[in-house]
This record gives structure tokens, sequence and C-alpha cells, in this order.
């Protein structure tokens, strides 16, 4: 039986510094676009009765951009991970 991995960056050739980098950039676009799912799947969205008004609205994106992020550093739903292959396979040897 082979062993097979997931992640087809196995052996970087990035330097610490730059993975950490490109780890943290997709891990924010996977934050962005939880962030989004959120918004559109209604969190946020003011009650009927006895809502928070003007200032629940204009706050309920910084919920909903936190809640992403924490769903994010969590191992969201993946899409961190393949953005991070995508971005290391662009960079090519380390130099």
């Amino acid at each position: 039986m082979s062993d097979l991995t997931l992640s087809p960056v196995t052996q970087s050739p990035l330097t610490p510094r730059r993975e950490a980098e490109l780890r943290g950039a997709a891990q924010e676009l996977e934050a962005a676009f939880l962030s989004e799912m959120l918004r559109h799947g209604g969190l946020g969205t003011p009650r009927d009765s006895f809502g928070g008004g003007h200032g629940e609205d204009q706050f309920a994106s910084f919920l909903r951009t936190e809640q992403a992020r924490a769903m994010a550093a969590g191992g969201g739903i993946g899409l961190a991970e393949s953005l991070f292959n995508a971005l290391a396979a662009r960079e090519g040897p380390a130099r």
C-alpha cells in the first residue's frame, strides 16, 4: 500500500518566514470568504423586535469577521490549505 498525503507540498522549498506569510495570507482569504458566507446566511441580521437598531447594523460586520477568523484558525473548511498549496507551488525553488 502506498502512503498518500493530502498535501502536495510535502517538502516546502520556502523559507520559514515566507511559509508563515503565505499561510497567513491563505488563512485571511479563507476568513474573508467565510465572512461573506456568514453574511449571506443571515448572521448578524437584526431581529424584527427588540433589535439593536443602527448600532447593531454598524457592528455586525465586525462580529462576522472575527467569527470567520476564528473558524479559519480552527481549520475552517480546508480552503486555506488549498490556497497555501497553490501559492507555495507558484513560488518555486527557494531563493
